[in-house]
């Protein structure tokens, strides 16, 4: 009989992770996930765009890791974390994102010196941007 309890036990806690694991949101829903990945972005789009700006390649690397260690905790697996990250329309929409940013704290996402001033004031700020950027 203990051993029956215990098959049926292991059974419901198996039932209920593969369960949990269907019922996960799409990674653009996991908000600490998708914003992290939103500030690097921005950085990586700051560091490209602004001759006077560099990245800390260190931090990024690092934070993309930590993101990525996050969400396999969360139970995403390599797969999901690799289709997020490089689907198209993800990336548009990350585009889209961080450009409203921009626009927020008024400055234009057109514009290459209104990213390398958002820039600027991100690495004086300290933000979860500016860690990711240094000044030449």
């Amino acid at each position: 009989m203990r051993s029956v309890n215990l098959i049926l036990s292991i059974a419901l806690v198996l039932g209920a992770t593969g369960a949990a694991a269907q019922s996960k949101p799409p990674l653009n829903q996991v908000r600490e996930i998708d914003d992290g990945l939103l500030m690097v972005g921005i950085a990586d789009e700051i560091r490209k765009r602004c001759d006077n700006i560099d990245a800390r390649m260190i931090n990024a690397w690092s934070r993309i890791r930590g993101l990525e260690s996050r969400a396999k905790s969360l139970g995403y697996t390599a797969e999901e974390i690799e289709d997020y990250v490089t689907s198209d329309e993800e990336k548009a929409r990350m585009r889209r994102r961080g450009e409203a940013l921009l626009r927020q704290r008024g400055f234009d996402p057109a514009s290459t010196g209104d990213y390398c001033t958002f820039g600027r004031e991100e690495i004086a700020r300290g933000s979860q941007i500016g860690v990711l950027l240094r000044e030449r």
